[in-house]
């Protein structure tokens, strides 16, 4: 069972993303929050898998409350900041601060569930040309020398441009005809020379430095 914290200013919001997550067998609401304030608390307490965070609150905002669990909670649970806008500067420093994906608002029931259900099996919930479109209008210009320092192998080269491309694990593992325990190990090496948490922080990195071109 993956459990989940729901943080959003708007009730009617809230009460739209449990009646949506409640109604499947595998997927449980433990707690909500108005404020991204009274995340770290209920993180303690309630212990979830998943947190599904707005990204714009009055008190604390989505931003704010990623960077505060990550520093505060011992094995923090993966973060999806909910938006209204993909591209939205909120967004992209919720991500670049360690969330591991977003959702918009109007996503489709099926797209909540199953946002959920990827980003708690410890992929990447991404939707790669509005991850383009942010890093070029908000990104670090750092970048691309901190990714030339990485010294990525050829193999891991091909690994993080179909990361890019919001492929899992199974799917670069069939495209690249290698086994999933290859890839995944390929990921670790790639994530440990990014200095990356996650996935989404290597990502960011492949498009903020120009290692993956618009399509």
């Amino acid at each position: 069972m993956t459990s989940v914290l729901l943080v959003d200013d708007e009730p009617l919001v809230r009460a739209g993303l449990r009646a949506v997550l409640e109604a499947q067998p595998d997927l449980t609401v433990v707690g909500e929050a108005a404020d991204g304030a009274a995340v770290v608390p209920l993180v303690r307490s309630l212990r979830p898998d998943v947190i599904a965070m707005d990204v714009r609150m009055p008190l604390l905002d989505g931003i704010e409350a990623t960077r505060a669990v990550l520093r505060s909670v011992h094995s923090p649970p993966k973060i999806i900041v909910v938006t209204t806008f993909e591209n939205d500067e909120y967004v992209y420093q919720a991500l670049r601060a360690g969330a591991d994906g977003f959702l918009l608002k109007r996503a489709r029931p099926a797209e909540i569930v199953h946002a959920v259900r990827l980003v708690a099996e410890g992929e990447t919930l991404l939707f790669p040309a509005a991850v383009r479109s942010l890093a070029a209008e908000y990104g670090n210009r750092a970048a691309r020398q901190s990714l030339e320092r990485a010294a990525l192998t050829e193999r891991e080269e091909a690994v993080l441009r179909l990361m890019a491309r919001g492929m899992s694990n199974a799917e670069i593992a069939k495209e690249m005809y290698v086994g999933a325990e290859t890839v995944k190990s390929h990921v670790s090496s790639v994530l440990a020379k990014l200095g990356a948490r996650d996935r989404t922080q290597a990502v960011i990195a492949a498009y903020e430095s120009g290692f993956v071109a618009p399509a």
